[in-house]
């Protein structure tokens, strides 16, 4: 398991911008083609986020949100990649409406098995095809939600009564597709009281991470996705529990252990290793 609870994006045509975002201890840094960049600074961000992409991390990893496969723009974008041969890294793709366009990326991107697929739903289209988006490729890493966009498109407030249906169909086609999931960014980005709180209702939902966009939230978002010391003495306990009972049921504390709820205490504690890893 790689520790994803984090993505931090930055405008990919500022480069000390991305620099700064690189320090933050984000798990993903995501240097941003699409909504942060205007249409007259497009081809200029392109070569900053691709040098970006194609330089050594410090730590985590870095990502590159191209502009849309259905663009001309798009298409620039990920032909230029081509060419780059960055050797690691996450590819980004928003507002994906069809498993298409994730299998068009993975040809695209051809031999450079370095670089994984991310897709960002964010349109009622793509939730409704979430399921054939998520298992489109090997290659694919995790979705994304675009609350935003998929709130402004429904016509509806962002909040969590207007998002719950989406979130939880989300989590229904990540998990079904063994792949990870975040949620969108905290649009009230300086309420890090509200940042922790989006963050636990998206991971009591089944997401596995949540996008930022300042480094002042990765913390808040971390500290929200980690399993607690409670947590991982449970899972370490229901283990040793089933272990000990030659894999048939098991009780532990009075409560019976079968193998799914030891595949969720395994997943936690593969986090805690991941997490560990990462820092």
């Amino acid at each position: 398991m790689t520790a994803r609870r984090s993505l931090l994006f930055a405008p990919a045509s500022r480069a000390e911008l991305l620099e700064k975002a690189a320090r933050a201890g984000a798990d993903i840094v995501c240097a941003d083609l699409e909504d942060a960049v205007g249409p007259a600074d497009k081809d200029a961000a392109r070569e900053t986020g691709i040098a970006f992409m194609s330089s050594p991390p410090t730590s985590g990893e870095r990502a590159l949100r191209i502009n849309s496969l259905r663009t001309g723009t798009g298409l620039k974008d990920i032909l230029a990649l081509q060419a780059a041969s960055a050797p690691t890294g996450i590819i980004c793709l928003p507002k994906v409406e069809s498993a298409d366009e994730v299998r068009w990326a993975d040809e695209l991107l051809g031999a450079q098995q370095g670089l994984s697929l991310c897709a960002f739903i964010e349109t009622p289209r793509g939730l409704e095809v979430a399921a054939e988006i998520a298992a489109a490729s090997r290659r694919l890493a995790f979705l994304v939600f675009g609350a935003v966009d998929f709130c402004a498109e429904l016509g509806v407030p962002l909040s969590d009564e207007a998002l719950g249906w989406a979130r939880g169909r989300l989590a229904s086609a990540a998990h079904r597709a063994g792949v990870g999931l975040l949620d969108a960014p905290c649009v009230e980005f300086r309420d890090l009281a509200e940042v922790a709180r989006q963050s636990r209702v998206a991971r009591a939902l089944g997401f596995t991470g949540k996008t930022a966009i300042h480094p002042s939230n990765i913390a808040v978002v971390h500290e929200a996705f980690a399993p607690s010391a409670a947590e991982i003495e449970q899972a370490r306990g229901i283990i040793a529990a089933f272990e000990a009972s030659g894999g048939a049921v098991a009780t532990w504390q009075g409560k019976l252990v079968e193998l799914p709820v030891v595949k969720r205490m395994q997943r936690i504690l593969a986090l805690v290793d991941a997490t560990s890893a990462a820092r």
